[in-house]
């Protein structure tokens, strides 16, 4: 297997990753489980997306913050992907840290929700992205 064809394997791994994740997060909010574990599968939905765009760069971290940063300058800044993934990503990722890491944070479905169709979005995105 050639090194092109490993990147397009673990590309597609990835993005195998972000459908089972948004899948995960779509059963969670139709039995209205908790917001908390619904942010989550929404954000690492559009994360395993980004990691399947990172495949193809120069570029690795073992930092959300600092993956966030790379798509946010190389992908959305430079006008290579719409700056509306960018703020969904930067939401999702705020909402997740706080209900992953801080006491006492209460959220809504209502205020998860919109998330899983701006991860359907960008997971759909990255895909065409990746087609081209």
């Amino acid at each position: 297997m050639t090194v092109d064809e490993k990147r397009r394997e673990l590309s597609q791994y990835r993005l195998k990753q972000a459908a089972e994740s948004l899948e995960e997060a779509e059963f969670l909010m139709s039995g209205k489980m908790s917001p908390r574990s619904i942010i989550n599968r929404a954000y690492y939905a559009m994360f395993y997306a980004v990691l399947a765009l990172l495949v193809n760069e120069p570029y690795a971290s073992s930092k959300h913050t600092g993956v966030l940063a790379y798509f946010n300058k190389n992908f959305v800044k430079s006008g290579l992907l719409p700056e509306a993934l960018g703020r969904s990503l930067n939401k999702a990722f705020e909402l997740r840290q706080r209900g992953d890491y801080r006491e006492y944070i209460e959220m809504t479905h209502e205020q998860v929700a919109p998330f899983i169709g701006e991860a359907r979005s960008f997971i759909a995105a990255v895909r065409a992205y990746l087609d081209k």
